[in-house]
């Protein structure tokens, strides 16, 4: 397998395409028919011989090139200046590597210096295993083919799943875990409600009892209430399921974490489970209030009023501890959520050490065979440069192989006169002196190349402040030759040769920018002139005076006016955006969004049950209200005297959720990041507990206060 961009060269303006090359027995190994047409076969791509000019097109590409016209297949379009027959179409779900065609691979092709191998393993091997076995191929390899391979390479296996369960581990968990709270929440609240409803009715249990029913039957009656409540729950969960499981999973996931076309199917053995989960639930959290009003004092029941009978100090307390168990549980994921929107909100505002606003880059990918000298490669982007560089609009134009924030080509390195016993190490990154300008990287000692130097690859570099750091703690760098053995030439490869045996010498000293991502620290890196390491892909980044994409279209005509059959990968995108895309973005983004989305939930479960509580509680206590009221009380302290029964299960609640929250720190931080340790976030999740309950309470307190007492004396 290889992965190349192609032109299409079918309009004025040569259009980038992402090609992936695959031998001719890719889609039988896949197991992947296509949508439409077919796919390539071994005959299409035989060994040893030139392939078919046929494509594959995937479903992305076809619904936006050719408008998922179905009568595209069997036509020709044209990559490169060259006619190709189009097979098929794939499924809408077949994004292997996202490219936009899949095209047979040229065995044949000489200046192809590497493949990627798909490996499929039998049924009872390991991954291990497998390792010894290809392990010795490798070697030979290497052995083989020194210009290619170096020597002390291992080669690893890494499973396609792996790729997206090792980041998302965490987050699963997290995930589990909270709707697991929201279903502990939700469960407490139907007890409240079923023992508010069953207090209303122990006159009815207690007829049932006084004429010969038996406890068993009065706990069955309860418990089949309770799993018709349940059932009806799972008809309304599962119609919900079907109907936004998949639309909300689209946009909540973020295409960085997930390949394209990725989606979230309704799958049924997770279906069953949660089905049988929630008739648990609700039998479970049933048989509780069952049991208790299974055997009712009958004496004491029928003479004694119901309001009385409800209103129990056993019924409040058992109420109370039901709400205190709720505001607990939604302290903690509020908790847990205000960490997560804190994390987030910081690594939004973490120093880059460059500015990547208004900056966008265009990567150019050479054709086969063209611009083969290194003069005349570095010739070549030198004009690609200045002509994107004279657009109006672009205030600077730069060339460079790696664009922050991504990670550099981390190679060991060699530092003239060192006596380090370990080989120091470096992200090596090939650019011009432009390049600190348009992403405003500052220069903190010594100087920049002038133009002379980086056209003919002078042997001159530029080190960031930990590199220096690093390795020269104690003195100036400046003067100090450093090497990278690696670099050297590897066809296609053209490296600037001299007889300088490969030494460089450090001339400034430049402002760190983070180059492993937007939050690990930022690596020692070293910057050599970008014709000292000529390949077949450069990016030229340019910095305009407003939003760079608005310029897309008149950069690739510049480009196309230097070369008409010059393409720039599309599409363009603007370094914010690419900020924005790294996968450590995107999961801290994620995260924030669940936790708080759970955690909204679960402070409006709690409250909904908080509410129904207040509100019952008033209803069972009007007599109560109407004999304080009559003997002198006023609203006021009617208000107060709601407020205050409720304040004593909401603090205790709040307490007992600051004490999870601090006693689970560590879980926790495993999932969020640092929590309850950030005193501003605790403090704004326990006031927005408080606010919360106080709206739940305030309504049904207010209700009791406006009671008349004469009336309210009349019921019974």
């Amino acid at each position: 397998m290889e992965e190349r961009a192609l032109p299409d060269t079918t309009g004025d303006i040569p259009q980038d395409t992402d090609v992936v090359f695959l031998s001719g027995n890719a889609f039988p190994f896949f197991g992947v028919p296509a949508m439409l047409g077919r796919t390539f076969l071994p005959s299409d791509a035989p060994a040893n011989q030139a392939p078919q000019p046929v494509v594959v097109l995937t479903y992305r590409y076809w619904q936006r090139k050719f408008n998922g016209n179905p009568a595209i297949v069997g036509q020709n379009m044209r990559l490169d200046n060259r006619n190709y027959t189009i097979l098929g179409v794939m499924p809408r779900n077949f994004t292997w590597w996202d490219p936009d065609i899949y095209m047979p691979l040229d065995t044949t092709d000489a200046s192809v210096d590497s493949f990627m191998t798909v490996l499929r393993i039998k049924p009872g091997y390991t991954k291990e295993q497998v390792k010894e076995e290809t392990q010795p191929i490798f070697k030979q390899m290497i052995r083989e083919h020194p210009r290619w391979l170096i020597e002390g390479f291992v080669m690893d296996l890494v499973g396609v799943k792996e790729r997206f369960q090792h980041s998302l581990g965490k987050t699963l968990s997290m995930l589990f875990a909270a709707v697991l709270l929201l279903l502990v929440i939700g469960c407490a609240n139907v007890s409240i409600l079923l023992l508010a409803r069953g207090a209303a009715r122990q006159h009815e249990f207690a007829i049932r009892a006084a004429v010969g029913a038996s406890a068993k039957r009065i706990i069955r009656q309860l418990l089949t209430e309770s799993l018709i409540l349940g059932l009806a729950g799972v008809v309304l969960g599962v119609c919900v399921t079907y109907s936004v499981i998949t639309p909300f999973a689209a946009a909540m996931l973020p295409r960085q974490l997930f390949p394209n076309g990725f989606y979230i199917p309704v799958q049924m053995p997770v279906l069953a489970f949660s089905i049988v989960l929630a008739v648990f639930a609700s039998v479970l959290f049933g048989l509780f209030p069952a049991l208790q009003l299974a055997k009712p004092e009958i004496r004491v029941v029928m003479q004694a009023s119901s309001r009385k009978t409800a209103g129990s100090i056993y019924g409040r307390r058992l109420h109370s501890f039901l709400i205190a168990s709720q505001i607990a549980t939604a302290m903690v994921l509020l908790t847990a959520a205000t960490s997560a929107i804190a994390n987030f909100r910081m690594l939004l505002g973490a120093d880059l050490g460059y500015d990547p606003v208004h900056v966008a880059d265009l990567s150019i990918p050479i054709h086969a065979g063209s611009h083969t000298s290194q003069e005349a490669r570095a010739t070549y982007f030198r004009q690609l440069r200045d002509r994107v560089g004279q657009t109006p609009g672009v205030l600077s134009a730069s060339l460079g192989l790696i664009a922050p924030p991504y990670s550099g080509w981390d190679f060991p390195v060699q530092i003239l006169g060192s006596n380090a016993e370990t080989s120091p190490k470096a992200n090596v990154n090939f650019t011009d002196s432009a390049f600190f300008q348009v992403f405003h990287i500052p220069l903190m000692k010594g100087r920049l190349w002038d133009e002379g130097e980086t056209s003919r690859a002078a042997r001159l570099c530029i080190v960031n402040q930990a590199f220096v750091k690093r390795y020269f703690a104690n003195g100036d760098p400046l003067g100090h030759s450093v090497r990278v053995p690696f670099l050297r030439n590897h066809p296609p490869i053209s490296f600037a040769v001299d007889d300088s045996g490969g030494w460089t010498q450090i001339i400034g000293v430049v402002g760190d920018a983070r180059n492993d991502g937007v939050d690990a620290p930022v690596k020692p890196e070293i910057y050599l002139p970008y014709s000292f390491y000529m390949i077949e892909v450069v990016q030229i980044l340019i910095r305009t005076q407003g939003d760079p994409l608005l310029l897309d279209t008149a950069v690739r005509r510049q480009i196309a006016n230097v070369s008409p059959g010059q393409q720039a990968n599309s599409p363009t995108i603007s370094m914010t955006k690419r900020v924005e895309d790294r996968p450590e973005w995107a999961h801290a983004h994620l995260i924030a969004v669940l936790s708080s989305v759970f955690s909204i939930l679960s402070l409006l479960l709690a409250s909904m049950g908080l509410y129904s509580v207040v509100s019952y509680s008033v209803s069972q206590r009007i007599n109560e209200f109407g004999i304080r009221m009559a003997l002198g009380a006023q609203r006021r302290h009617i208000l107060l005297n709601v407020l205050a029964t409720v304040g004593v299960s909401v603090a205790s609640g709040l307490a007992v959720g600051l004490l999870l929250s601090f006693g689970l720190h560590r879980l926790l931080s495993h999932w969020v990041g640092d929590t309850v340790r950030n005193p501003v976030m605790v403090l704004a999740a326990s006031l927005l507990v408080v606010l919360v309950a106080l709206l739940a309470c305030i309504v049904p307190a207010i209700r009791a206060s406006m009671i008349r007492p004469m009336k309210a004396l009349r019921i019974e």
